[in-house]
């Protein structure tokens, strides 16, 4: 446990920020989640819409450090080849 004033406040906002990066990674696992099920079930138009929102909340949570960039430009990448093989 923390003894000083200032590692007992470093522990309470480690836990505030542990629990906003948690939601953001999942937002970004939801988002692929979506193009995924959208190409499995066939609908490019509906897959090419979630691509575009999934695109913005990648590259948002990349820019925050969440993810690496190299992690967000793979997925991005992977999910941009399935949507063209849909075609």
């Amino acid at each position: 446990m923390a003894n000083t004033a200032q590692a007992r406040k470093r522990a309470r906002q480690a836990v505030k920020q542990n629990a906003h990066n948690s939601a953001q990674r999942s937002a970004f696992r939801t988002a692929v989640k979506a193009v995924r099920k959208a190409i499995a079930a066939g609908d490019k138009e509906a897959a090419a819409k979630a691509f575009l929102a999934s695109t913005s909340t990648i590259d948002s949570i990349a820019d925050k450090k969440i993810i690496h960039k190299n992690k967000a430009a793979r997925h991005k990448s992977r999910l941009a080849a399935a949507l063209k093989a849909l075609a």
